[in-house]
């Protein structure tokens, strides 16, 4: 038990140790992570890069990062050829519905777990663990059915409804709430406080963090989901940003990569920007969630 606690205790001086004999800085540190993050991004500059380019431009001897004229007519030919404001309405519909049900049924949910005492509980919160490990594509098939048997196929009820309820931000969030003392719950009572009152004035807001991070989450998988719109959806008046992207790609730009690179890029700077604004308090989420959790 002694070295046991000795190694955990150890281990960052050791690893401290290991830095310092192979004779790695901050300085190194931060350098192989400016690599890094240049390798990353890379991909996505090239193609902003593109978008921006003459078609003449694009396969050159020398790569060319800037492009020299900017050609920003490409956006308006991708908005001329595809109705991308509309992909884009459709999306930001869906991710805000799908969002707004998931923290209503996720909260009530990881409260019921967390706080009342109920016959079956474990066993109705076990179903919860199963559901998370099936594979995404396993419910395709019986969602589908039940769609098309409640006769909501090829519209945007039929894009949201499977993913109203959240295992994984139900366990996430429970796990959130049963850290919380049971003094605060207690305290609450003798003041008279009723349970929602309680979920919704101390627990919501001492899980802000668990929220923010199953809500990114949230957004940034239903933004790129393209296998279940393309199963429900044939109307070119409900498909969302993926769904426009790929009919675009086989239907309109064929090979033309200043346009694709556009609408590429027309699609995902949405989320791009949304992380650069906000990317500090997205990881104090994170982190937070995961600490808690």
């Amino acid at each position: 038990m002694k070295s046991n606690v000795y190694s955990k205790s150890n281990s960052p001086n050791i690893f401290r140790k290991f830095l310092h004999w192979i004779r790695v800085t901050h300085a190194h540190i931060h350098l192989f992570l400016i690599l890094l993050c240049g390798i990353t991004i890379a991909p996505y500059l090239w193609a902003l890069s593109t978008s921006l380019k003459h078609r003449v431009d694009v396969f050159t001897k020398t790569p060319q990062w800037i492009p020299n004229p900017l050609r920003l007519a490409n956006y308006s030919e991708v908005f001329e050829m595809a109705p991308f404001g509309l992909y884009l309405i459709n999306t930001m519909v869906v991710v805000t519905v799908i969002l707004a049900f998931q923290l209503l049924t996720m909260t009530t949910a990881a409260y019921a777990f967390a706080r009342l005492e109920f016959r079956g509980s474990n066993i109705l919160f076990m179903f919860f663990i199963i559901q998370m490990m099936l594979p995404v594509h396993a419910t395709i098939l019986p969602n589908y059915l039940i769609v098309n048997k409640l006769g909501i196929l090829n519209t945007r009820l039929a894009l949201m409804m499977p993913f109203f309820a959240t295992g994984y931000g139900t366990f996430l969030l429970r796990q959130t709430f049963r850290q919380i003392p049971k003094d605060f719950e207690d305290a609450a009572i003798i003041d008279g406080c009723s349970g929602l009152r309680f979920l919704y004035s101390v627990l919501i807001p001492m899980g802000k963090p668990t929220l923010v991070a199953q809500g990114l989450i949230s957004v940034v998988t239903h933004w790129n989901d393209f296998f279940w719109p393309l199963v429900v959806s044939d109307s070119p008046n409900i498909r969302t940003l993926t769904i426009g992207l790929a009919m675009f790609v086989q239907q309109e730009s064929g090979a033309d990569w200043t346009l694709l690179m556009a609408a590429t890029i027309f699609v995902t700077a949405p989320l791009m920007i949304t992380f650069l604004i906000f990317q500090r308090k997205f990881i104090e989420s994170f982190m937070s969630a995961v600490l808690k959790g």
